[in-house]
């Protein structure tokens, strides 16, 4: 396909085309994108596309509201990772280590036994459902 159109690099395949309008820049928001999509004013590949979820490709060419752009499929290695995702990944795993933590503490004082209640003692003030 010819390459004389602005190219949207995406690190993942398939994109579907409500995130793909989004990250383009092409409209404000994913409500926006839906809506023109299912309205029919996006065409993918020269034809008119009302599936808002469509799975694009790389080479497929998008157009809506007179800018072209095509999609470009951009292999990303773990060293390639921005900052800001190292930093979560990190975060994300003192949150499952602490959670792990707390999780095995509350195993332990399961493994106590606790006071039964009696079964004749109400448990809320909602009265029994009957039909």
């Amino acid at each position: 396909m010819s390459s004389n159109f602005p190219l949207i690099d995406v690190s993942t395949q398939p994109i579907e085309l409500c995130k793909l309008l989004k990250i383009a820049n092409m409209v404000s928001g994913g409500g926006e994108a839906k809506i023109v999509i299912s309205e029919g004013y996006v065409l993918l590949n020269n034809e008119v596309e009302f599936q808002k979820r469509k799975k694009v490709y790389h080479d497929d060419i998008i157009e809506f509201n007179g800018d072209i752009i095509q999609v470009n499929v951009v292999k990303r290695g773990k060293d390639e990772l921005p900052m800001t995702t190292k930093k979560q990944a990190e975060n994300t795993l003192k949150k499952q280590n602490a959670f792990k933590k707390t999780k095995n503490k509350q195993n332990k004082t399961d493994s106590q036994p606790q006071a039964v209640q009696a079964p004749d003692a109400p448990r809320s003030k909602r009265k029994p459902i009957s039909f």
